[in-house]
């Protein structure tokens, strides 16, 4: 979605900060895992990154941050923690401020509710012009969705096939080209742990491995298996840039981004006859054994990127591991076979894309999770604050997108944590990030606030020009929607503070309002005419969450927001675009939106919450659903026509209005 009352959003509990700028050059992409490139196009000079040398430089590097990293036990790790805050929020106003624009859209053509307009995302199922595409598992279907004019038509099931060695997969869709990521599975059929993993692979054990398929869907009937490849990494992000070139949809570029984490090594452990000294003795020999294999993906045993396209943190803090990004035109005779690689040598789990530049996200030191909540990594949004802590700092790294070259332009520093994706967005020549301190950099005496702050890159810099302090001082924020001169922040503790944030001047950001109300909203999502809906928890007064929500708010004032009308769904309801937009549909000329909503994430029972959206009034009617055990992947997607699929467990049906 594009940055106006039809784009952008992002929900995030995060980490307030400033911002230290770097210097560096660039790095052109053009090496692939099974073509590698000649040279190398990657310069750099800077605080923060500085290019390998050579093969033997990169593995020296990894060795010795892995010997400072390793323990008597193997890996050190931090503890599992769980976050809180207390406090009360506070905000300024500004009134008389010109109101900033809020315009524009938010789905792509496939269905599929995004981002970044222009941008797509994988899902479970796609719209292809008469053609629904899905993967269920393993298993691709394909299904003629035409006849809009014949009475009592439905989805007719054109064919299904089996993708071996696949688990949990999602597609993308260019064309007559259909590429499917999943998790790839062992000789036992056992699939490797992946994006949806609830806790994040420690080291040990099998590492996470992505299988990627590329099908031929021209012959509907018959699909057609094109190129397959299996990387030694996990999957944290897909995303399909369209059009980046002259001739349409042969210029769509997929981009993956893989993580590689610290390798699964025979670590000893104290025993009697061999105590710590010893064991820590033959665990840094094994990091010291180790080869670049075990560090850098692979993919069908050659190394996915070359040594001279990874970029090495010089912060000894840097998450070990490696970030790689393959970039690949999926309408190619041979779209696996040279795909374009770069890399950074730090575990980086944020990634974000807006239509021509990729940000990455590193926590310093690894091991640090949020207890009691999915690592939802890409494919959906935390529920509450999350990710490595360490210094209290991230660093950020900036690529430009250009056909299917991903070259490295500038980094920098945020003191503080930036949380997911959802917290990044960026717009004309600026990065906007949301960001919040936490009790490691907030100050002994000094509650935890939030912030949103502005950086532009400058020389190889991203240096910060602006930013808004003091948003729900000592409370979570819970959503923000990104537009192009304005951001939408909602905070919680007890209730929720929706602050209204001017950014038509980045170098001098504005709070503009706020607005104190029961519950908090986990998505916004704009519905033009000033009008936002938030779909979130309904909440008492003193904060006690009672289940679901949906609310109607106008911003048509910034400093002084409404909630105009709310609907509340059952006790321990559950609205499923809280955790993933992927579940709700705004379909524009009926001015209604869809929900998925249910009683928990178990069971087999779930509706579709039927939102219809007057100028300050929702009317609502839910539709019950048979989901089967598959409640995450429910969709219902829109049709050019105006028709809606509603796909729910084995059936694939319309669903009427």
């Amino acid at each position: 979605m594009t940055k106006s009352l039809a784009v952008a959003l992002g929900v995030v509990a995060l980490i307030a900060g400033t911002v230290a700028g770097t210097v560096l050059t660039t790095l052109a992409v053009t090496s692939g895992p099974r073509t590698p490139s000649p040279s190398s196009d990657l310069r750099l000079a800077s605080a923060t990154l500085r290019p390998a040398t050579s093969c033997e430089d990169l593995l020296a590097r990894y060795v010795e941050r892995g010997v400072a990293e390793v323990g008597p036990y193997g890996w050190d790790t931090g503890p599992i923690i769980m976050f809180d805050a207390m406090g009360s929020a506070r905000s300024e106003s500004a009134a008389g401020a010109p109101l900033p624009r809020t315009t524009g859209s938010s789905s792509t053509d496939s269905g599929t509710n995004v981002q970044e307009a222009g941008v797509d995302e994988p899902d479970v199922v796609k719209a292809a012009g008469d053609l629904l595409v899905r993967v269920r598992d393993d298993v691709l279907t394909v299904h003629d969705v035409s006849g809009a004019d014949v009475p009592g038509a439905a989805p007719r099931l054109l064919s299904s096939l089996t993708l071996t060695g696949l688990r949990d997969g999602e597609l993308l869709v260019s064309g007559d080209r259909v590429v499917v990521l999943g998790a790839a599975e062992d000789s036992a059929g056992r699939s490797s742990a992946g994006a949806a993993a609830e806790i994040p692979y420690d080291g040990y054990g099998a590492p996470p491995r992505t299988r990627v398929v590329v099908l031929d869907v021209s012959d509907p009937g018959t699909p057609r298996v094109v190129d397959t490849a299996d990387y030694d990494a996990e999957l944290t992000a897909a995303r399909l840039h369209t059009g980046q070139g002259d001739t349409g949809q042969g210029d769509d570029v997929v981009r993956l981004v893989l993580r590689t984490y610290r390798p699964a090594l025979d670590f000893a452990q104290p025993e009697p006859g061999r105590g710590q000294q010893a064991a820590l003795e033959h665990n840094r020999r094994v990091v010291r054994e180790t080869t670049l294999a075990d560090w850098l993906p692979t993919s069908d045993g050659e190394q996915v990127v070359d040594c001279a396209d990874v970029a090495v943190p010089t912060d000894d803090d840097a998450a070990l591991g490696t970030t790689t990004v393959v970039a690949l035109r999926p309408t190619d005779p041979d779209p696996l076979d040279s795909p374009a690689s770069t890399a950074v040598a730090a575990d980086a789990a944020t990634s974000y894309f807006s239509p021509d530049r990729f940000y990455l996200a590193t926590t310093a030191t690894p091991g640090w999770w949020t207890a009691g909540e999915p690592a939802c990594l890409d494919r959906c949004v935390p529920g509450s604050t999350g990710g490595g802590f360490g210094d209290g700092t991230t660093d950020l790294y900036a690529f430009a997108l250009d056909g299917i070259a991903t070259t490295f332009v500038a980094g920098g520093q945020v003191t503080g944590t930036v949380r997911d994706r959802w917290a990044m967005d960026f717009s004309g020549d600026t990065l906007r990030v949301a960001v919040g301190t936490t009790d490691r950099t907030a100050g002994s005496n000094t509650l935890p606030a939030n912030a949103v702050i502005t950086l532009r890159e400058d020389e190889g810099g991203l240096d910060e020009v602006g930013r808004v302090d003091g948003l729900g001082v000592g409370e979570d924020i819970k959503a923000v929607r990104w537009f192009d001169d304005l951001a939408i922040v909602v905070t919680f503790r007890q209730v929720d503070p929706l602050y209204a944030v001017d950014l038509t001047d980045p170098g001098a950001p504005r709070l503009l309002g706020e607005l104190k109300v029961p519950g908090y909203s986990d998505y916004l999502h704009p519905l033009g005419g000033r009008r936002l809906l938030g779909i979130g928890q309904d909440a008492s007064a003193d904060g006690s969450l009672r289940g679901a929500q949906a609310a109607l708010f106008d911003v048509t004032d910034l400093t002084a927001p409404q909630r105009l009308d709310a609907v509340a769904y059952p006790p321990f309801s559950v609205a499923g675009a809280g955790t993933d937009p992927r579940q709700l549909t705004w379909l524009p000329e009926q001015r209604v939106a869809l929900a998925v909503v249910s009683r928990g994430w178990s069971g087999g029972t779930a509706w579709v919450s039927v939102l219809r959206l007057g100028a300050d009034r929702i009317r609502n009617e839910m539709v019950e659903v048979d989901v089967q055990d598959e409640l995450a992947d429910v969709r219902l997607v829109p049709l050019a026509d105006g028709r809606v699929v509603l796909v729910a467990g084995d059936a694939v049906s319309f669903f009427d209005l």
